[in-house]
């Protein structure tokens, strides 16, 4: 047997135990985290799967997860003889999984799930499609924790304060600002709980979490007072000093379940349901709550002139390491192979090299060749391709700086390429520089804007399964809502609109599976462009430098103002990057690369 048909064993003994008719196993941590730490990481662990999104659901005689077309073939190879059936979504973050609960469970049956770990809108949703079978949520138990034999502890590394040169803005400034939306919404206090609004109010740092330099924690915001629950020995004598200035007081994790049982029924208290436990839920019943989103989330989505200032000489920088690792790479072939995983070290390599990193910002993506058409594709030491001076090359990357959090995607030619290589990669090309230059209107949201990144695509008959942009945080998670580029307005990256301030990625992509896949990404600012009797537009401002492959080009496929734009950018890549080198080779493989086409 293999580690997960065991794990699976144990958790159907312990659903047989208490009486349990099938037990459903998220993605989250009581934070509603992106990337978990692995006390929470459960899902993996007992599926084998991991992949950062995906519902593992188990019943006594089978056992299905939910995941999207991003990790289709992740999924398939991993799964692959665990007795776990793949469920393939067909729109990313739907809930198909309550459908499939609602097929199979009897009438009165009882559905497991750690009521620590699910939101309690996640609860409602579920509950309500499973309410005409009279299916019972039993939120107490965590299975997966109970059978986990060496289960890591709750993470705690050293807390650290994160300047305000650096942030722009004071925590007292932030704290005014929450205070300020309190009084608005006629409320005493709100409860942050997602780990990057909590990083970002207190302007503090972590490593607790792999790839998003957060702390888990809990912050309670009143009107004369905030509480972080935190554990005050990871935080040194000056964090708590200034803190205490603040008016915020460091205490233990754990004492914030008891906190919101003492707290008066009166206390109007703002909670944000999406994020909020459904455990916790239990313990405010009876309590004044507001429900409403967290009012940090579309605080910090706009950045001020400060970390827009040190955000661009991040970008400087990462562009430094990516010119490296590909002038690197290239001398290696032509003495050696490599591997995907080789790329992705040299590259943490170069970037830890360069002033204030902290780590990356996600898992790279080095997909050579057919490994290129699997979205989300992390290389493994034991499984990895070996690249050679041919086909081309998929690299997805991003650095964590203290000045700034990077995401590129280039997508290079290692030797020869075939005619449709060079038409996919220009039709790629040809939607990312249309929403570069995208001129739109206030109000304007991601939905809207999405199509003009997938139109040369769409008219060869192609397509590409994933948004277009994210949100991207400064020196936080390198996925950050609410805004962003999606097909669908239903989501929140679908319908926000876009305002001055906000830093989203521009990544349309091709995938063609078994053979090879084709991404190009930039960072992008919105800033405002004019004001018209039609009301103030808004347009982006690049902010990622780096040179984007010519030899994958198709040039009769490009306009006019298409090679202007090439021409353009590049001329803003070498004024960039060529003041940080002083290395003469260097600096000619960057003005070959900038040339003008």
């Amino acid at each position: 047997m293999t580690s997960t048909t065991t794990r699976l064993a144990a958790l159907r003994q312990a659903m047989q135990q208490h009486r349990l008719d099938a037990y459903l196993i998220p993605s989250s941590d009581p934070h509603q985290s992106e990337y978990v730490a692995p006390r929470w990481d459960m899902r993996a662990w007992l599926s084998g799967f991991t992949g950062s999104a995906g519902t593992l659901i188990v019943t006594p005689d089978r056992a299905g997860l939910w995941t999207d077309s991003r990790y289709f073939l992740q999924a398939e190879t991993q799964l692959a003889g665990t007795g776990i059936d793949l469920q393939k979504l067909n729109v990313p973050h739907a809930p198909e999984h309550q459908d499939w609960l609602a097929q199979q469970l009897p009438t009165g049956a009882r559905l497991g799930l750690d009521g620590r770990v699910v939101a309690l809108a996640q609860a409602r949703a579920l509950a309500q499609r499973l309410a005409t079978k009279g299916v019972e949520l039993v939120t107490n138990y965590d299975l997966p924790g109970d059978i986990h034999p060496s289960r890591p502890p709750v993470p705690a590394t050293p807390a650290f304060d994160f300047a305000t040169s650096f942030a722009g803005e004071s925590r007292a400034q932030k704290l005014a600002r929450i205070r300020q939306w309190l009084t608005d919404h006629q409320a005493d206090a709100v409860l942050l709980i997602a780990l990057d609004d909590i990083a970002w109010t207190l302007n503090v740092r972590a490593a607790d979490v792999a790839y998003n330099p957060v702390c888990v924690s809990y912050l309670l915001v009143g009107q004369d007072h905030a509480t972080w629950y935190v554990g005050a020995e990871r935080v040194d004598a000056t964090l708590l000093a200034a803190l205490k200035n603040d008016g915020v007081t460091a205490t233990d994790y754990a004492a914030i379940a008891p906190t919101l049982m003492a707290l008066p029924d009166a206390t109007r208290l703002c909670i944000d349901p999406n994020l909020l436990s459904c455990h916790f839920h239990q313990l405010l019943t009876g309590k004044a709550l507001v429900e409403i989103e967290s009012p940090v989330a579309a605080m910090k989505a706009i950045k001020n002139d400060t970390e827009i200032a040190h955000w661009r000489q991040a970008m400087r920088k990462d562009g430094v390491a990516l010119l490296r690792l590909f002038r690197w790479l290239s001398a290696t072939l032509a003495q050696r192979s490599v591997t995907e995983v080789e790329v992705a070290e040299q590259l943490a390599h170069y970037r830890s090299q360069l002033p204030d990193y902290f780590g990356e910002s996600f898992p790279a993506i080095v997909g050579y060749e057919a490994n290129g058409a699997i979205v989300h594709y992390h290389a493994e030491p034991d499984g990895c391709a070996t690249l050679a001076p041919r086909g081309i090359l998929l690299l997805d990357s991003g650095g964590q700086y203290r000045d700034g959090t990077t995401d590129i995607t280039r997508t290079v030619a290692l030797g020869t390429t075939t005619p449709e290589q060079r038409r996919h990669f220009t039709l790629v090309l040809k939607g990312m520089i249309a929403l570069s230059v995208a001129r739109f209107p206030e109000g304007t949201g991601g939905a809207q804007l999405d199509t003009l990144a997938r139109q040369y695509l769409w008219q060869d008959g192609l397509n590409y399964g994933h948004g277009t942009g994210h949100g991207v945080g400064f020196f936080l998670n390198v996925h950050e809502g609410p805004q962003g580029f999606a097909p669908s307005a239903v989501t929140s990256r679908g319908r926000t609109a876009f305002r001055a301030g906000m830093v989203t990625s521009n990544e349309p992509g091709f995938y063609r599976s078994g053979q090879y896949g084709i991404r190009t990404e930039n960072l992008m600012l919105c800033v405002e462009d004019q004001r018209t009797d039609f009301g103030t537009f808004y347009r982006f401002d690049t902010l990622t430098l780096f040179p984007i492959d010519r030899q994958l080009m198709d040039f009769s496929l490009l306009t006019a103002d298409e090679i202007a734009w090439i021409n353009a950018y590049h001329a803003e890549v070498h004024a960039g990057i060529s003041p940080l080198l002083a290395d003469a080779d260097e600096l000619d493989w960057l003005r070959e690369q900038c040339e003008d086409m």
